[in-house]
């Protein structure tokens, strides 16, 4: 397609180096890695980086518990992470940590740099403190009851329960995570990025449209053409909710902790500070292609620099999107280096429908998957499900079993299989001089400029839909002609040679539009057919007169029962963590039990049968519903966390059960005054609790 090959740099956000890999964490990187192999192949310099983020608490508790420094468990790790990646055959140029000196050195200059324009300020601030581990807590090591919802069991930034975020110092009961003790408060001066001097700056940039003039190139005119392109900077359902924020205003960001923490400690500063990890992460991206610069000779300002012509994109999940588009092209503004053109986000993976699940197997480690099935399949699976959107994608098991083997084997390898033995036994693997079908072929061709267009639009469902299209009229065309019955005739020797050239040629187009999902197949097909490296490019002329090797399988169907011995394996990964652990199929299967309470602790509870009155929506609260309760003479106001099941509508007249001596709590939106009883996963999986007929409002339950 393009004559003038463009400059693009390309990155995943980088995973935590206190874990290991997982199919969740394999959804983005196999969609990022698709999306650079095909900029590859039509002819640009693509650069692909990535690192491990390797600083924060977390990892410095982990490494004391194991009783190693932290240097060694991110070493360990990392070593971990590039064995799955490449294993998975993620082709990153250059994958690099966090804790580098080329980070260090960044993060200081983009510091020094705000620092120096007025985007840094400090202020002294109270935060939780654990006594007995003599540290200050982080948000994810405090759990109490939400301030708003009163939920138990909560961390301390935001609620599962009502969706509320909050300060830490505002939850109720706190504990820490680490040690059980109740922290105190303590006060620390801290370093702020005043991400509020750059509202107007970050409003235009994300309501802008970036572009950019590239050559393309089209087979069927031979003709040159100049095209202007507009990209937007995120997708419209990101955009949408970044401008929610930007009416709420701006809040400045904390960017420092205290010790002890594991991290580069900020410069020019007489306490001693430390960058906080989301300071640092993201300049990991620069630091991983500065490396990459001084190991390939690269001008690493002529990607990098405020007047640079690259294209920049960012490949993350749509949780960490605050991040990467307020603070990240904030910093970047404040520090003069260039913004990033786009930035693509994606949803969340979820298995058979649901969370993936340690108990029923499905939260599945990338090394557990390679110890039964080979990556590409997954490859494909995830790209046919992928879209340019943030919507959800869902590995059904059963659906990848069919899948594969009905799209990959039946239909892709099965053209190749079909019309290699014939050109094996009957030409001595030679394919004829002409195609009996060229016009077919030209189609299968130009098919090629939609196909890519999807590509480039990260419509990768949609191009695997248009390329099974193809890989159908292959096998129907090979289908009509019949080379099986043709080639017991002699006469039609070369008509069968024909026919089998014309099938092996379709197939050659298809892998090269399917290389970007299924490089190591398509290698291998490189090899059987002798050719050159399949490309858009080299692709517009068919394979004549030319000999190729003997056929060998390039993919087998896939066993169910080895998705099975994956989903077992993932169990024993489970108990070998936590213990013995029963089937994933008991109502507790999905949340572990609460300690233990006694007898006289449980008969305090009085559940009561209660009539919903008035049911409405609460405005500002995503999760919440309002009802009026009906508690034979009594009536009472309760918010419940259900809105995701049920419509107001649906539950006027309904019989249910609550706790009606939970003490009443203040909310923002009034006095909740008590608790309605739901069980089930959530989201559309709750369940209101409802009594048998003949209960009567007020009725006590025992």
């Amino acid at each position: 397609m393009t004559d003038t090959p463009r400059k693009i740099l390309v990155t995943s956000a980088l995973p935590y180096a206190n874990g290991p890999i997982h199919i969740g964490h394999l959804v983005e990187y196999i969609q990022t890695d698709i999306w650079v192999r095909f900029q590859k192949l039509r002819g640009h310099e693509c650069r692909y980086v990535c690192a491990d983020d390797a600083h924060g608490t977390p990892i410095m508790l982990r490494a004391q518990a194991e009783g190693i420094a932290p240097e060694t468990l991110i070493e360990r790790v990392g070593r971990e992470h590039r064995a799955d990646f490449a294993d998975f055959l993620i082709d990153f140029d250059h994958y690099h940590s966090t804790h580098s000196p080329e980070n260090r050195a960044l993060v200081e200059t983009v510091y020094r740099r705000n620092r120096d324009a007025g985007h840094i300020t400090t202020r002294v601030i109270k935060q939780l403190y654990d006594p007995v581990k003599g540290m200050f807590l982080p948000d994810r090591f405090i759990k109490g009851e939400c301030p708003r919802c009163g939920a138990p069991d909560q961390y301390g930034d935001a609620c599962e329960a009502c969706g509320a975020t909050y300060s830490p110092t505002d939850l109720r009961n706190p504990v820490s995570a680490i040690s059980g003790a109740t922290p105190i408060e303590k006060e620390s001066l801290h370093y702020f990025f005043k991400l509020s001097d750059f509202h107007e700056f970050l409003y235009n940039w994300i309501n802008s449209k970036t572009r950019f003039v590239i050559k393309d190139h089209d087979f069927a005119t031979e003709k040159e053409l100049l095209v202007a392109r507009a990209q937007e900077r995120v997708q419209p359902e990101i955009r949408n909710k970044l401008n929610e924020w930007f009416a709420e205003g701006l809040k400045e960001w904390d960017i420092s902790r205290d010790p002890p923490y594991f991290g580069f400690r900020i410069p020019d500063t007489e306490e001693e500070k430390y960058f906080y990890v989301w300071m640092d992460a993201p300049v990991g991206y620069m630091a991983s292609f500065r490396a990459l610069c001084e190991r390939e000779g690269l001008d690493f300002d002529a990607w990098w620099g405020p007047q640079a012509e690259t294209e920049l994109y960012h490949f993350i999940g749509k949780d960490i999107i605050y991040f990467h588009a307020l603070f990240w092209p904030a910093m970047l503004e404040g520090a003069g280096f260039r913004k990033p053109t786009a930035i693509f986000a994606h949803g969340f993976l979820t298995v058979d429908g649901k969370k993936m699940s340690k108990s029923r197997g499905t939260f599945i480690k990338a090394r557990t998957w390679l110890d039964h099935l080979p990556p590409e399949p997954l490859r494909y699976y995830f790209a046919a499900k992928l879209g340019p959107g943030i919507d959800d994608i869902d590995l059904n098991l059963e659906d990848f079993v069919q899948r594969v083997n009905s799209d990959l084997v039946g239909k892709v390898v099965n053209i190749a299989s079909r019309c290699a033995g014939f050109i094996h036994k009957r030409f001595e693997d030679r394919l004829a001089d002409r195609l009996p079908e060229p016009g077919l072929y030209d189609t299968f061709v130009k098919a090629g400029e939609e196909i890519a267009r999807l590509y480039e639009a990260r419509e990768f469902g949609h191009a695997m839909r248009e390329i099974m299209a193809l890989a159908d009229a292959a096998n129907q065309y090979i289908d009509e002609q019949k080379p099986w019955v043709r080639v017991k005739d002699p006469d039609q020797a070369p008509t069968v040679q024909g026919i089998c050239t014309q099938g092996l040629n379709l197939f050659r187009v298809l892998m090269a539009y399917l290389k970007p999902v299924l490089p190591a197949m398509a290698e291998r097909v490189e090899a059987f057919l002798r050719c050159d490296p399949l490309t858009w490019i080299n692709i517009a002329e068919p394979l004549l007169s030319h000999t190729i090797a003997r056929f060998e399988p390039l993919m087998t169907r896939i066993d169910p029962d080895r998705v099975e011995a994956v989903v077992a394996a993932s169990r024993e990964d489970l108990a070998a963590e936590t213990g013995p652990a029963e089937p994933a199929t008991g109502p507790l299967a999905e949340e572990p039990v609460a300690p233990e309470i006694g007898i006289d602790d449980f008969s305090k509870v009085d559940l009561r049968i209660a009539r919903i009155l008035e049911a409405d929506y609460v405005e500002g609260a995503d999760r919440l519903l309002r009802l009026k309760l009906d508690l034979g003479g009594e009536t009472r106001q309760v918010f419940a966390g259900i809105r995701s099941a049920y419509a107001p509508e649906d539950l006027v007249g309904r019989l249910t059960v609550m706790v009606a001596n939970l003490r009443p709590r203040k909310m923002r939106f009034g006095v909740s005054e008590g608790m309605v009883l739901a069980a089930g996963p959530g989201g559309k999986d709750l369940f209101l609790l409802s009594p048998d007929t003949g209960a009567e409002p007020g009725m006590r339950v025992k």
